[in-house]
């Protein structure tokens, strides 16, 4: 199936088709956008006119004796006030656009990128041997939906997870279950609350003997010295502590209802054999230099008190590697080997200086080219109702599992108060599906550099910007679909529309450009608000156009058309943001 051009798109083409005529030298957009007063204005009449030194309203005049009206597309086209153009289009135009778009299937007739790149997209980083508590949230959710997003343009996407598995700290750990071998089981847990159980219990036993053995203490450092040199006994016992916290990070994102992929699991470990090269190609370039022992990067436009700089330490005067060497190498490896034309990274907006001096000197060693973008996509803090960082009432931070769990109890009520023929089976189902929809879209409706607070009462309610009220929206339409028996959703271009079933159509046909836009500006509140002004405007429809009880048969299958289009575009919106879409609430 062909790929269907928006109407804006069409209106858009007609419009410099008519400004080109008029002005052979123009070469300003139009710059369509929604009005008030018509289903579209265009602006860019003004700039052509101030560029050519002509009367904007002439112009504007002139322009639209260009513009051919009729019911193909454009009804319509009026000069208001200094030089807008008020354009309307034709009933006819909405609902063959849709239909278009309707017997594409689920890409409703969104065409995919002429030339997609490469996009390597860094998110849902958790650490090794350790719980995931609410920190690690919006990297997850904003990650997997920026993920579905650029896919579904056409992008082809790499998903990097870079855990924390590498360090100090296996040190202590490993050295501790060599002296206890049995704090560990015989196996790696299947069940990832024992894994983590497990995990817990060797962390804080080792932790307290560190802090109270001087001689385990110096055992535990000789110990990651045996790490870093690759020690047989010791790699193998660090690989059990990675087994065991994959079990348990797998099943958190289960629970998050997010796809991780073992391959794409690629910790800090990984680049720790590339870390002696980078610093040796970064100084023998001149991008590094030694300073005090420790081989850094200088920068003229970052500087901290007393003026002095701020440097990006690459390797430390003990010979050890920070994070910067694991991150430049892994730039290296993402780069030359997977072939990436952008690099993505969905980290706490407080790292954005670090990645700042990173790209910085990735691009002064040539490993970042005018070919290769990288971006971090920071994001704020999830806040308690107190508007500081969510803790728990003893000043705890919150285990993402127990938020979670709240989040599909709090929907369990609300569903079991509304579910009017769901068993109990379902109702736990369905619950899931709310529950963590709610807590996904809290994060995606709001700007991914903003804070935002978390308040399960407002994500779980059936009023407002909530995934529960488009969930809703959603479900209503597959009852009204099956209500309707027999008599199947058909698309009349010929009926006159209501204002109602206009705006309705408009919107929906506007899909495949949010989701460009949303996704080329890693915008994912874009979409989210998008799919929230969908399910207001159906609500409008619901409300003013019967659509069972219409008075034509005609019009009967023409508002089932638009009832089951916009339910299309609601699931696959739903979709491309990680959220479920219930067939019954």
């Amino acid at each position: 199936m062909a790929p269907v051009t928006s109407l804006s798109a069409s209106v858009n083409q007609q419009l410099t088709d008519a400004l080109s005529a008029t002005l052979p030298e123009a070469s300003v957009d139009p710059l369509l956008r929604r009005s008030d007063r018509a289903d579209y204005q265009a602006n860019g009449i003004l700039a052509a006119a101030k560029k050519a030194k002509a009367n904007p309203r002439e112009l504007a005049t002139q322009v639209v004796s260009h513009i051919t009206t009729g019911a193909d597309l454009i009804q319509d086209v009026e000069v208001s006030g200094p030089g807008f153009l008020n354009i309307t289009l034709s009933d006819k135009a909405i609902t063959a656009n849709l239909a278009a778009r309707y017997a594409d299937g689920d890409r409703l007739g969104v065409p995919a990128k002429a030339e997609p790149g490469v996009t390597v997209i860094d998110y849902a980083q958790p650490n090794v041997a350790k719980e995931m508590h609410v920190g690690h949230l919006r990297s997850a959710v904003i990650g997997d939906a920026l993920r579905g997003m650029l896919d579904f343009t056409g992008e082809r996407t790499i998903g990097r997870h870079h855990i924390g598995d590498w360090g100090t700290q296996f040190g202590m750990l490993i050295q501790h279950l060599i002296e206890n071998p049995d704090e560990l089981s015989a196996e790696t847990d299947t069940d990832g609350e024992q894994a983590m159980s497990n995990l817990n219990r060797v962390y804080k036993a080792s932790r307290a003997v560190f802090d109270a053995d001087e001689a385990f203490k110096e055992r535990a450092r000789k110990r990651v010295v045996a790490l870093q040199s690759g020690d047989k006994e010791t790699l193998d016992l660090w690989q059990r502590f990675v087994d065991e916290s994959k079990v348990y990070f797998y099943s958190v994102f289960e629970k998050l209802d997010m796809e991780i992929r073992d391959d794409e699991i690629v910790g800090e470990s990984a680049y720790n054999d590339g870390m002696p090269e980078t610093a040796r190609l970064l100084e023998e370039m001149g991008v590094a230099v030694r300073s005090e022992g420790a081989l850094v990067v200088f920068f003229d436009d970052i500087r901290g008190k007393d003026d002095q700089p701020v440097p990006l330490i690459v390797q430390k005067a003990d010979g050890g590697f920070g994070y910067a060497a694991s991150d430049l190498t892994a730039i290296r490896n993402r780069v030359q080997d997977l072939h990436a034309t952008s690099l993505l990274y969905v980290v706490d907006v407080r790292q954005s200086l670090h990645f700042k001096m990173v790209f910085e000197a990735a691009r002064r060693a040539g490993w970042l080219t005018e070919d290769v973008t990288a971006h971090n996509m920071g994001y704020g803090t999830v806040l308690g109702a107190d508007g500081k960082p969510f803790k728990t009432r003893a000043g705890e931070t919150v285990r993402l599992e127990d938020l979670l769990d709240e989040a599909v109890q709090r929907a369990a009520e609300v569903v079991r108060e509304k579910a009017q023929d769901l068993t109990e089976a379902e109702i736990q189902e369905r619950a899931q599906q709310v529950g963590i929809g709610a807590v996904k879209y809290a994060d995606l409706s709001t700007s991914p550099n903003r804070d935002y607070k978390f308040d399960l009462d407002q994500m779980v309610s059936l009023n407002g910007d909530t995934s529960v009220y488009l969930q809703y929206a959603y479900a209503r339409i597959q009852s009204i679909l099956r209500k309707a028996g027999e008599v199947r959703p058909a698309a009349h271009p010929e009926l006159a529309l209501h204002a109602a079933e206009r705006a309705l159509g408009l919107h929906v046909d506007a899909f495949g450009d949010t989701v460009f836009e949303a996704a080329a500006e890693y915008a994912p509140h874009k979409l989210a608000a998008y799919l929230y002004q969908l399910a207001s405007l159906y609500t409008s429809f619901y409300d003013k156009c019967p659509v069972l009880k219409a008075e034509t048969p005609e019009q009967v299958e023409n508002r089932l058309f638009l009832c089951d289009m916009t339910a299309r575009t609601l699931h696959q919106g739903m979709a491309l943001l990680g959220i479920r879409t219930p067939e019954r609430l």
